[in-house]
């Protein structure tokens, strides 16, 4: 069995290591948000596949991925190294991330059969990648601290720099590509997007290699011992944990929001708003960023007043709500100013989630060790980026399927039906909407309220005292 096997540490965990655990996902969300925003228009609109090939393509290949994690969690967790156990991964897997991105986003000079099995071939690799990387990262959490509010903290400065990555992702990837064009005539729009990726491939590989130096694991956890676990055991832990399949469900209710009304963005800028827009998808975007890291640093205090449970649903519920006031936004200056501000207070209520969904997950651990015996905590958190990739998989393929049914054009000069307008409109609005209203009602049935977990955690503290005693004498 995978016990954990806490030694003592009074060391407080620094500021650099906050910053540090927070570069990890400011270089996976560079890479997740441009993948999730514009990887469906890039493979629709530049890349030349159909939508319906499109569509397939991203939700074949986002299902494997997110079959994939918690087999990589299960790895992870069975991994010893002279720097712990997940840490390493930051450091074997930054370069191959990298390289994977820049592949995913080039477009070779061939026929479509050819081009639309390199498209299958590079996004499962980069999908392999992400989840080589990003399980261990995320388990990480739960061996950083044994603190359960620390957690907080520490989920909190990840998610605060994931956004500032984001903003800074894309922020830049529409004017790098603006400048690539322009270096000379051999530059052409698909290079352009090749190049851009390679800029921000760079940035992420540095990002991971600092995140492994600047942290440390303090809670350590033994190997699993022969003949007292198995892969199947870990298994039966995780599926009888009712909490974890409760976040599961509103995990993949909050990505299908995000990656709905973010992936449809550039469609709706271009299409909707057209040449009048008076600012661009990419600020349009960005801006969402900032507020999101607004919202991430009210997640602590939020949780301290409210709890972990209400202050996610009260976030839920207000960014459903003010997203279906965009269905009724008109393509005018006021219009556009108004779309502007519902998107800084939908990304601050959004904002406030994520932290406390990785928090929660951790909780989620420290509950599986408190009854089984054992946290499978790289297990658990691949769980939770299995939810993502679910969310971000029918998210992607729903905006492109919904696209071809409404009757959308992809042709650089079409003049889009209104029914294709319509279908723009509802996945800005309703119909991701719908997908945080799901998550908000699933999480109401949570059950590790703040007084659950400080008695689980007043549990753990007794128990680990009683082990070391024991091993002492």
């Amino acid at each position: 069995m995978l016990m954990k096997n806490h030694v003592k540490d009074n060391t407080k965990a620094t500021f650099a290591e906050k910053v540090g655990y927070g570069f990890g996902d400011m270089a996976s969300s560079m890479f997740w948000k441009i993948f999730s925003y514009y990887l469906p228009f890039f493979y629709s609109n530049v890349f030349g596949l159909s939508l319906a090939h499109a569509g397939t393509l991203l939700l074949i290949t986002k299902l494997y991925d997110a079959v994939s994690d918690p087999v990589m969690g299960m790895i992870a967790d069975r991994t010893q190294t002279r720097w712990g156990k997940y840490r390493p991964y930051l450091l074997w897997c930054a370069l191959p991330f990298a390289i994977c991105g820049v592949l995913t986003f080039s477009t070779p000079d061939a026929g479509y059969g050819f081009k639309l099995a390199y498209a299958y071939v590079t996004y499962i690799l980069m999908m392999t990648a992400y989840t080589a990387i990003n399980v261990p990262y995320g388990a990480m959490l739960g061996v950083l601290t044994p603190d359960s509010r620390e957690k907080t903290v520490f989920s909190s400065y990840r998610m605060f720099f994931a956004y500032g990555g984001s903003f800074i992702a894309l922020a830049i990837f529409e004017p790098l590509q603006k400048f690539f064009r322009e270096m000379g005539t051999g530059v052409s729009a698909s290079v352009s997007w090749q190049y851009s990726m390679a800029v921000v491939g760079v940035i992420c590989a540095v990002l991971f290699v600092l995140c492994f130096a600047m942290t440390r694991e303090r809670v350590r956890i033994n190997a699993p011992v022969s003949g007292d676990s198995s892969i199947l055991r870990d298994f039966r832990s995780l599926v009888s944990n009712g909490p974890w399949w409760i976040l599961l469900g509103a995990a993949i209710g909050i990505l299908l929001f995000n990656s709905i009304r973010g992936g449809a963005a550039a469609y709706y800028f271009k299409d909707v708003l057209g040449d009048g827009a008076i600012f661009t998808c990419g600020i349009y975007l960005a801006v969402g960023e900032v507020a999101n890291m607004l919202g991430v640093a009210l997640a602590v205090p939020l949780s301290d007043r409210f709890g972990k449970k209400t202050s996610y649903m009260m976030s839920l519920l207000a960014a459903a709500v003010l997203s279906l006031f965009i269905l009724f936004m008109p393509a005018t200056a006021a219009g556009m100013w108004t779309l502007l501000g519902l998107q800084i207070l939908i990304s601050v209520a959004t904002g406030v989630t994520l932290p406390l969904l990785w928090s929660m997950f951790a909780d989620i651990a420290d509950y599986s060790e408190y009854r089984n015996g054992t946290a499978s905590t790289g297990l658990i958190f691949s769980s939770s980026s299995m939810a993502q990739k679910f969310g971000g998989a029918f998210g992607s393929a729903l905006i492109l399927w919904a696209l071809a049914g409404f009757g959308y054009d992809t042709s650089e000069a079409a003049v889009q039906t209104s029914s294709a307008i319509g279908g723009l409109k509802a996945m800005m609005s309703w119909i991701p909407a719908a997908g945080a209203l799901l998550a908000a009602l699933v999480v109401a049935f949570y059950p590790l309220t703040s007084s659950k977990m400080a008695e689980i955690s007043a549990a753990l503290a007794e128990r680990r005292r009683s082990s070391e005693e024991r091993k002492n004498d």
